[in-house]
């Protein structure tokens, strides 16, 4: 018997309701509604706009109700560490800030004259990023920011959105594990660290886990889009958590790189790893689904290709990889991670100047730019994945390239070249998938991940890639490592 499932799926730059049809051969997947998510700029701050993502979010519902689907569940995920403050009496204070806001540049520092960076790395186990929740909210507390002193609970994105759904106010494990206040190895909050910043577990909603219900469809939501009271669900709310779900792996033995705008390279652990050498090497250890730990160090993706396309206009995706194929191999390389990458004005120009600085010949066409950028990312997937290796207690045997860089066959074949192990590419729509799966696992219709990994693994098109010219890659990954150090 066929069940369905709303997945409502937010990034930082665009959303989707999807309805995920679950059946005991196999998982299909369909868009209901896709809008954009627009940063809004006012008076020096850069805003969510909260009320346009649930207005398209109970378009997708109608949308739904009008085609008469029987839907089972629906489950929310979003970015992460953001969130949004709410009165005693349940209204939202405004606006919620967005990480890419500046106003906590230099958060940290001031934080951990407070409390040390390795006390928090040690209770937390979470990188060090100057927007986590942590550094903003104690940002609007040293500036007195009227929302928070009037806040009486402080919910993170999905929670907030399931929350305008369902009227019931939960904190979800895997989104709060963004944030740098829950305490790794207890799975909750640090009560130590909530105190530093004037705040106490009851400034948060119910403490749920992946595949908890939250409640179901309000009135006022049920006569807006026709649906009845059907259950809202807590999958793993924080979109790369989702997106790990539902990697289709039949072993423990496995990496992930989630590749898109950003990468996400790591490893499902049972606990939590945290070292002096996980601290230096800024890993961070975010909640996973059935008591996991993702090990996972964050990476500059496409963002270097995608800003400068902005700049291409003209060029087309097909016309870079034909260019960059017909280009010289390792003929320029840079740390895709080095901080002039973060936000230039112009990133062709910053990838340039970069190779000049290094002694490198600089890139002149758009080929050996695009080559640069492939060879590089592949180069620095091995150096994490070095690092993981000596880190994981188990052996690491594949890397899984789940989301939308799982459809970049000459990334992911560079990529197998330089770490010299298979690669399998695939689900491109991994985090919508895991958010799908957890709520079937709720409703009985899954037993558990790894059942669910078996089904969309049968589900998808899966594509291999086997390492080629390890020889020369090796030799290339000498040189990159002499020219970021």
């Amino acid at each position: 018997m066929e069940q369905n499932f709303l997945a409502i799926d937010l990034g930082a730059t665009s959303g989707r309701t999807i309805l995920g049809t679950f059946t005991d051969e196999g998982l299909k997947m369909e868009d209901i509604n896709r809008f954009p998510n627009h940063l809004i700029e006012v008076v020096g701050h850069y805003y969510w706009d909260i009320f346009q993502l649930y207005h398209n979010i109970i378009e997708g519902l109608k949308i739904a109700a009008q085609r008469n689907i029987p839907i089972s569940s629906i489950g929310i995920d979003t970015w992460g560490v953001d969130f949004v403050c709410f009165g005693k009496d349940g209204n939202m204070m405004r606006q919620p800030y967005s990480y890419r806001d500046p106003y906590t540049v230099g958060a940290p520092e001031r934080y951990f004259s407070n409390l040390s960076s390795k006390e928090v790395y040690g209770k937390t186990g979470i990188q060090v990023m100057n927007f986590n929740s942590l550094f903003q909210l104690d940002t609007m507390r040293h500036t007195n920011d009227s929302a928070l002193e009037s806040a009486n609970k402080i919910l993170f994105m999905p929670d907030a959105l399931s929350y305008l759904l369902t009227g019931k106010m939960v904190t979800e494990y895997t989104i709060a594990s963004t944030s740098q206040l829950i305490n790794a190895k207890t799975r909750h909050f640090d009560l130590n660290i909530l105190n530093s910043i004037g705040l106490a577990e009851n400034n948060f909603g119910r403490f749920v886990f992946p595949g908890e219900k939250i409640g179901e469809l309000s009135v006022e939501v049920q006569k807006m889009t026709g649906l009845g009271a059907i259950p809202v669900i807590a999958v793993a709310g924080h979109d790369t958590a989702s997106a790990v779900a539902a990697v289709p792996t039949v072993s423990q033995n496995f990496a992930y790189l989630s590749s898109g705008t950003w990468s996400l390279m790591g490893i499902e652990a049972d606990s939590p790893v945290i070292t002096g050498e996980t601290e230096k090497l800024n890993f961070t250890n975010e909640g996973g689904v059935e008591g996991t730990i993702r090990l996972l160090k964050n990476i500059c993706g496409m963002w270097l290709l995608e800003s400068c396309r902005a700049k291409w206009a003209n060029a087309t995706y097909d016309d870079l990889i034909a260019a960059a194929q017909q280009s010289e191999t390792f003929r320029s390389l840079i740390n895709p991670d080095d901080p002039c990458f973060a936000n230039p004005v112009d990133m062709e120009q910053a990838i340039c100047e970069y190779c000049k600085k290094t002694s490198q010949l600089v890139p002149e066409t758009i080929g050996q730019i695009v080559r640069c950028i492939f060879e590089s990312l592949a180069l620095r997937y091995r150096q994490v994945l070095d690092n993981l290796k000596s880190l994981s207690t188990r052996p690491i045997e594949v890397l899984h390239v789940i989301g939308g860089g799982s459809r970049n066959d000459m990334l992911n074949q560079f990529t197998a070249n330089a770490i010299g192990m298979p690669v399998i590419a695939g689900p491109s729509e991994a985090t919508a998938m895991g958010n799908v799966m957890i709520q079937a696992i709720a409703a009985g219709k899954a037993a558990d991940i790894a059942g669910g990994r078996r089904l969309i693994r049968s589900s998808v098109s899966l594509k291999n890639y086997q390492p080629q010219d390890t020889a020369i890659w090796n030799e290339a990954y000498t040189y990159f490592k002499n020219i970021i150090s």
